[in-house]
């Protein structure tokens, strides 16, 4: 099962982080009526943890058991293939540059910075979420086959809940204590410790169980999604001295989430026109793809060869940046990722017609 609909959020939501990334504090992206967003666009990051466990939900459900080798090839096949050339990217940039450090370019090539403290953001900042990501992998056939697919998905919803309540509790107490090392963990890197994260993937493996047990429920709920968009941006205007770095956002991400995936009103038919789910199939590469083009493409190059000053002509360089990074995503996901993906796959499927 695929819900189309959804798929062009992925890119609105990795447009943001990059906006978050690169335009956040430029006088550009500061007016008192967008900085709140661009400030805390990363919460982009939160969103595709909470989808993930959603969309995994939808893509297994009729399936009794989960293979964990067949699963875990299909998502290397997915993500590795991308991510590994972002990483090779920026290696012979550093060896050119005389800047690299072998220890975090084997951190990030196994996927385990995020578990190192100090090292979340080593390398490709944006490949951090990948190392928790994998995380997720690892767990979700052991959840699948050992507690979805045995428990009725309404006597989960008090445990993960609590554990996603108890998570926000102990994130909150711990984060603003910034003086308070956990196991050699600073504050800041519990803001990427996957651990800290898995009760959104928790609570988005409960969202698509409740989809999944009420998906006859289709109707018009275009007034709803936008209310539920206008409670985040309020959320982010004004967060009273929360942190929704780690899941609390899932209050409103969750109903979002289902209510988008049950409609079938205006907003779905817009998402669903192929345009929009393209821009959302390429938004692994946009993601994951965008400090490699914004060191290769950097402020000295851009006034070196082009005469653009990063401070007069800042919003043209970012949008060109920003337009050569989509460009890229098309490029990597049309030739990389499709390709690779499907030859993975057609020699799994191979494999098992042989037996």
């Amino acid at each position: 099962m695929r819900i189309e609909q959804l798929t062009f959020t992925r890119f609105v939501a990795a447009v943001l982080i990059v906006f978050h990334h690169f335009g956040s504090g430029k006088m550009h992206f500061t007016n008192e009526y967008t900085r709140f967003l661009f400030k805390q666009a990363n919460v982009g990051v939160s969103y595709f943890f909470i989808l993930s466990g959603f969309v995994m939900i939808i893509a297994y459900h009729k399936k009794m058991h989960v293979n964990f080798m067949d699963y875990m090839r299909n998502r290397f096949a997915r993500i590795y293939p991308v991510y590994l050339l972002a990483l090779l990217s920026l290696l012979a940039l550093f060896v050119i540059s005389n800047q690299v450090s072998y220890v975090d370019f084997v951190l990030n090539l196994f996927m385990v910075q995020t578990w190192v403290p100090s090292k979340a953001l080593v390398f490709n900042n944006a490949a951090w979420s990948l190392s928790v990501e994998l995380f997720f992998y690892v767990l979700f056939p052991l959840l699948y086959n050992r507690f979805y697919t045995k428990i009725n998905y309404k006597k989960l919803i008090v445990p993960i809940v609590l554990f996603w309540f108890i998570s926000q509790i102990l994130f909150h107490y711990l984060f603003f204590k910034e003086s308070y090392p956990i196991l050699f963990y600073s504050t800041e890197d519990l803001k990427y410790h996957p651990v800290f994260h898995l009760n959104e993937f928790l609570i988005g493996n409960l969202a698509g169980l409740y989809f999944i047990n009420n998906s006859n429920k289709i109707k018009n709920y275009d007034i709803f999604i936008f209310s539920l968009v206008a409670l985040v941006l309020l959320a982010l205007k004004f967060p009273i001295g929360l942190n929704f770095h780690n899941g609390l956002l899932a209050v409103l991400f969750i109903p979002l989430i289902i209510l988008i995936s049950l409609n079938n009103g205006f907003i779905t038919k817009l998402f669903n026109k192929k345009a929009f789910i393209f821009l959302g199939e390429i938004s692994f590469g946009l993601y994951i793809l965008q400090f490699v083009v914004w060191i290769y493409i950097s402020d000295y190059r851009l006034n070196k060869y082009f005469g653009l000053d990063k401070g007069e002509d800042f919003l043209f360089c970012f949008f060109l940046r920003l337009a050569i990074l989509i460009g890229l995503s098309v490029l990597t996901y049309l030739y990389i990722e499709t390709p690779i993906r499907n030859k993975i796959k057609n020699s799994t499927r191979y494999k098992k017609e042989k037996k």
